[in-house]
């Protein structure tokens, strides 16, 4: 998303002031961010504003201020979305004990084995190739890392 023009801005500005006294109220904030969807209390946004209402020039530093909130709060999800992905990289490598990237119910049963998490290894084999069947969408019988993926968030037994 590219910032917007202060031609833009003033043809928003001009859009918000509607009772053209060439300032735009919190009402008039108030309004634009409800037919956006977005909800704001009014002692937030007076805050924000610093007075009842912006000129043209401060209704822009609004502006600016939103954005720069906007895009620190989106690096912000970036960063956690690749933290969590690398955390389920690791993971996925403790079960790929090859390293060829996919989990075979094989590799399962022995990773967790070692983890201490099962002990009947008769009885583990079969229930780790059926916990592999349920996350394996294309049936190849392995577990690639967007299916482990799927696994570990639990999507595809909440839509079965």
């Amino acid at each position: 998303m590219y910032p917007l023009t202060t031609y833009h801005l003033h043809q928003i500005f001009d859009e918000l002031d509607r009772n053209k006294d060439g300032l735009v109220s919190v009402e008039e904030l108030m309004s634009l961010l409800d037919r956006l969807g977005l909800q704001a209390k009014r002692a937030e946004l007076e805050l924000l504003v610093g007075d009842k209402a912006l000129n043209f020039f401060d209704f822009i530093f609004f502006y600016q201020t939103l954005n720069r909130i906007i895009v620190q709060e989106n690096t912000c999800e970036i960063k956690e979305h690749r933290a969590e992905e690398e955390d389920l990289r690791k993971a996925f490598g403790v079960f790929d004990l090859n390293g060829d990237g996919f989990i075979s119910g094989e590799e399962l049963r022995i990773a967790l084995g070692r983890l201490g998490l099962w002990d009947d290894e008769k009885r583990c084999g079969n229930d780790c190739m059926q916990m592999i069947g349920v996350y394996d969408t294309n049936s190849d019988g392995l577990l690639d890392f967007e299916e482990f993926k799927e696994m570990m968030s639990g999507d595809s037994l909440e839509s079965s």
